[in-house]
């Protein structure tokens, strides 16, 4: 009898050991070293997404500086071939207006030509007139 009783004292004890709930470990809190690891880690990464970002804004800002400096050139070359539309205009304008003069010019170069030769005409008809006269005069 005895054994029957033993061995039922240890299925008892087999079975109130496994009925026990093992404590979860209590974790350890991370020690000072690997706090200050996980920030600097942290602080890299943080560090690294501004730069990222930073350069992302540089690009952008090159990108913008660039365009509207080709926009300024545009415009200037707009303005530049205005201005020399303009200036051909002028130029233009002044050539025929320097033709109109020397037409007008020679216009009256031509008519006080033709008035020279008028007085001319005119001064050999008096002249011829005068020794006309003067020879009745010494006939008489």
């Amino acid at each position: 009898m005895k054994h029957p009783l033993l061995v039922a004292a240890l299925v008892a004890v087999a079975v109130a050991a496994c009925g026990k709930n093992e404590e979860p470990a209590v974790q350890a809190p991370p020690s000072a070293q690997e706090q200050m690891k996980e920030s600097a880690a942290q602080a890299v990464e943080a560090a690294k997404e501004s730069a990222a970002a930073a350069g992302e804004a540089a690009a952008a800002a090159t990108e913008a500086a660039k365009e509207e400096a080709a926009a300024a050139v545009e415009e200037a070359k707009e303005g530049a071939e205005e201005a020399k539309s303009a200036t051909d205009a002028a130029v233009e304008a002044v050539k025929e207006e320097a033709a109109a003069a020397v037409e007008q010019v020679k216009d009256a170069a031509e008519a006080a030509k033709a008035e020279a030769a008028a007085a001319v005409d005119a001064a050999k008809e008096a002249a011829g007139a005068a020794v006309g006269a003067a020879k009745e005069a010494a006939k008489d």
